[in-house]
């Protein structure tokens, strides 16, 4: 792609969501989300394969949807209080409809069947940035608009995500859908925290972002799709196997990794609301999640893959890639839980 133009499509993606950041109109809200469907629209289509060309189609159609849907309500909710205002969100229907909205865009079960076809026709670097800058603008206005919502609807969408995100991924071969139902289940952690602490759901937020992007451009740089390609790696790339590992039980949130911090923040916080029940299922449905990466792990470091090639599997291979992001990307998906009480000061 020209470097002009991708220039000015990240200055676009850029633009989109701080915009939504900073406004507190509908209008200029829902300005923000399409500048940044529409700059990412391009990226996603840049291969020119059938697989790439059905993933923006598909993208597009629902993004357009739930845009649609949120300036409707937008538009209802003014009918009903004269104010544009987020803060004033009080109509009952109105609000319903931002959340389901809102939950469309980010891939919230139930509404989260876009969101493993649409990754996986997409490369890894456009699928990184699908997954987590693309998240920012409509969690910032989930964020903003929480004191409407239902409880019980927030609760009940944050359960089934965490478990549908679980389940869903136990069958998965393809690395980009095991990712993205592992996006779904840590979008149910967020969601479900989000009207008693909204900070501990920012918290999860950042985390999920560190640790997908280290996942993400791990494989990247091994070149991996399939987990049956994982089992090459070890000869490979012995040390970015051992990293990499420890990146997909940090996303299981496996203590005394960096993933475990929002979950067991989480875990407290829900226990203190007198919500036991609720925290248990919570804490099985992370089990699930942990079958998945654990069955990765054992891919990447137990199995010795049939090679049927003459040639002698090469012990070190020389990359052109830029591993700088991917080593900050690791360290930090790895190493953060001891300054848990230093996080948790800054952002309460």
């Amino acid at each position: 792609m020209n470097p002009y133009v991708l220039t000015t499509l990240l200055s676009s993606l850029g633009l989109g969501t701080t915009l939504t950041f900073a406004s507190s109109h509908w209008l200029l809200a829902w300005m923000g989300l399409e500048i940044n469907t529409l700059a990412i629209i391009p990226l996603m289509a840049q291969h020119h394969h059938p697989r790439a060309v059905e993933a923006t189609t598909k993208y597009f159609l629902i993004q357009a949807t739930a845009a649609a849907v949120i300036l409707f309500a937008g538009t209802a909710n003014a009918w009903a209080t004269g104010e544009w205002s987020m803060a004033s969100v009080s109509d009952p229907i109105a609000t319903t409809m931002v959340l389901a909205a809102l939950s469309l865009k980010v891939g919230l079960a139930p509404m989260h069947f876009w969101m493993p076809e649409v990754l996986q026709g997409l490369d890894l670097l456009t699928g990184l940035v699908l997954s987590t800058w693309q998240k920012l603008a409509p969690f910032a206005l989930i964020i903003q608009t929480s004191h409407a919502f239902d409880p019980l609807l927030l609760t009940a969408l944050g359960l089934t995500s965490t478990l549908i995100g679980g389940w869903g991924g136990l069958n998965q071969t393809q690395l980009r859908k095991v990712l993205a139902y592992s996006s779904i289940a840590h979008m149910g952690w967020m969601i479900i925290v989000l009207q008693y602490a909204p900070h501990l759901t920012f918290l999860a937020l950042l985390m999920y972002i560190l640790m997908t992007s280290a996942a993400f451009l791990t494989l990247k740089l091994s070149y991996a799709t399939k987990i049956g390609t994982l089992a090459t790696t070890w000869s490979k790339t012995p040390l970015l196997t051992a990293t990499a590992a420890l990146v997909f039980l940090s996303l299981g949130g496996l203590p005394p990794l960096t993933g475990f911090m929002p979950k067991w923040l989480i875990l407290q916080e829900l226990a203190k609301q007198g919500l036991p029940f609720t925290a248990t299922i919570m804490a099985l449905a992370a089990l699930i999640s942990l079958y998945f990466y654990l069955r990765l792990c054992y891919s990447m470091t137990l199995i010795i893959s049939p090679n049927t090639a003459a040639s002698t599997t090469p012990w070190r291979t020389q990359t052109t890639q830029v591993s700088t992001p991917l080593a900050l990307f690791t360290m930090m998906a790895l190493g953060l839980l001891p300054i848990t009480p230093a996080v948790t000061a800054l952002l309460i």
